[in-house]
């Protein structure tokens, strides 16, 4: 008998009746395939996902302490399918691509004011180290391996801007002590309603869950900034929503963020850029803008001094 495709394994996974049912495909990419059937979603998560990793993160997840902050999942335990492990969450309504005037940056920002600042006493542990320079290390070896990126100047750039950085926000040595609970990989598509339609918004994706410097939330968004990609109202409303909050990672209101928040910045550039010059030799063609504009942000951190010192934990 012809084995089913992930996929629809998946949907016979979330399905109440645990057989073949519709789906549809959310996303099918390395690093995870999901699927929707009906109210559920499936996840299928990386192959090389780090088990044990992944069910402390589920486990926190599910935390009542969270429940306002993350989507909590329908089951706690992680399942397996056709050998991926392989999580499972109630649908949510994601943030439309379509209209950016949208953009849900105020609430997004207190979000992860109020994910900062939960005791990790009230969490199942231990809580496992934030997983944001690891995708840093995991990007730069994709760029390494790409073709024909070893003798571009673009990608010169990139591993020059990537020596600025310590070996920590590399992913090449453990990151200082401390730290609070942050996502790791916050973007604008790491949110939904829930429930749907008009719910209030909430975290989603717990792989890179886990303690370390709030500023690595920040960064997306203050990279962006940087890069040009997002405008100076934008920014500073979700900066001042997070302040106003009470997030601990970009100092107080009235102050210059950057001390807190340049590292990381300069990290998740680094790690934009590496995966964007990969995808693009791997497809053959040339940057799009931008890529380009993450890649000549690059340019400019390599001619910056080099951090080092850690960046504070909050």
């Amino acid at each position: 008998m012809t084995q089913q495709t992930l996929p629809a394994a998946l949907a016979a996974y979330a399905a109440p009746s645990g057989r073949p049912a519709p789906y549809e495909l959310l996303a099918d990419r390395d690093d995870g395939t999901v699927v929707r059937c009906g109210g559920s979603v499936a996840k299928a998560h990386a192959e090389d996902t780090d088990r044990d990793g992944l069910a402390v993160r589920m486990r926190i997840a599910s935390a009542r302490a969270l429940s306002q902050v993350l989507l909590q999942p329908l089951r706690a335990e992680v399942g397996h399918v056709q050998g991926r492990p392989v999580s499972l969450w109630p649908y949510g309504a994601p943030v439309d691509p379509h209209r950016p005037e949208d953009a849900p940056w105020e609430p997004t920002a207190r979000l992860l004011a109020a994910l900062h600042q939960v005791p990790l006493r009230r969490l199942p542990g231990p809580v496992p180290p934030m997983r944001g320079p690891a995708k840093v290390a995991r990007a730069l070896r994709r760029l390494a391996a790409a073709p024909d990126t070893g003798t571009l100047a673009e990608a010169g750039a990139v591993r020059a801007a990537a020596r600025t950085l310590p070996a920590w926000a590399r992913g090449e040595a453990p990151a200082p002590a401390g730290g609070v609970l942050c996502h790791g990989d916050l973007h604008l598509g790491q949110l939904v309603r829930f429930p749907v339609p008009e719910g209030s918004w909430r975290l989603i994706d717990v792989d890179d869950l886990g303690v370390g410097t709030p500023a690595w939330d920040l960064a997306r968004p203050a990279a962006w900034y940087a890069a040009g990609l997002v405008d100076a109202r934008t920014w500073l409303r979700f900066l001042d929503a997070y302040r106003d909050a009470g997030g601990p990672g970009a100092g107080p209101p009235g102050c210059d963020p950057w001390p807190e928040l340049d590292l990381a910045a300069r990290a998740l550039t680094v790690q934009t850029a590496a995966l964007a010059l990969a995808k693009a030799a791997r497809e053959e063609r040339r940057l799009e803008d931008v890529e380009r504009l993450m890649v000549d942000a690059c340019v400019r951190i390599a001619t910056l001094p080099p951090h080092l010192e850690p960046a504070s934990a909050s």
